[in-house]
């Protein structure tokens, strides 16, 4: 793979599948680049809410804004520069802040083929 840099100006962004809420991804790598993991990045809407038991190994980098998570043994608030890790089968909550927020993922293996 040639090294290469994006910006969240190279990500289009569509909406997350299975959600109604204002939330969406945008890969920049995933499975057609033919490397091991999705990286990306997110956009939540002001108190977006997702629903959702992770079907990969998927780290997010908050960049912008703030995120509460709750899973079934913890609660947390992430903000600019915090990393939240989330593992296959953790079944989470995730809300976005009033001021919503932009994260940047990485996962493994890809998200959309474990959809």
């Amino acid at each position: 793979m040639v090294v290469r840099t994006f910006t969240i100006a190279d990500a289009i962004f569509e909406r997350s599948p299975g959600q109604d809420g204002d939330i969406f991804a945008g890969n920049l790598l995933d499975q057609r680049d033919n490397g091991p993991v999705t990286i990306g990045y997110g956009r939540y809407g002001p108190n977006a809410v997702l629903e959702q038991t992770i079907a990969v190994h998927d780290t997010m980098i908050v960049i912008q804004g703030r995120l509460s998570i709750w899973t079934e043994r913890a609660a947390f608030t992430a903000g600019p520069g915090d990393i939240v890790s989330m593992q296959s089968g953790d079944k989470v909550t995730i809300r976005a802040h009033d001021e919503g927020c932009v994260t940047a993922y990485v996962t493994y293996p890809h998200w959309q083929e474990a959809e």
